[in-house]
């Protein structure tokens, strides 16, 4: 499974880091960041995981819905 992040569109909510931390952390930039993942180009940042765990939650939860589940 893979989890995406549009990063370029984050508005710097946080609401991902409170619902799910351990893949989530706030950046210096005032921007969310997926930890560990990857830039696949065009501001988009993927991470492989065998279980989304809260993600599913954090998909839901984003207020500008540019988190994905694949």
């Amino acid at each position: 499974m893979k989890i995406t992040q549009e990063r370029e569109k984050c508005i710097g909510c946080g609401t991902c880091v409170a619902v799910c931390p351990d893949f989530w952390v706030m950046n210096e930039d005032g921007k969310a960041d997926l930890k560990g993942a990857k830039d696949v180009g065009n501001g988009i940042f993927e991470l492989e995981v065998d279980d989304v765990g809260c993600n599913k939650d954090v998909v839901s939860a984003c207020p500008v819905q540019i988190i994905h589940v694949k």
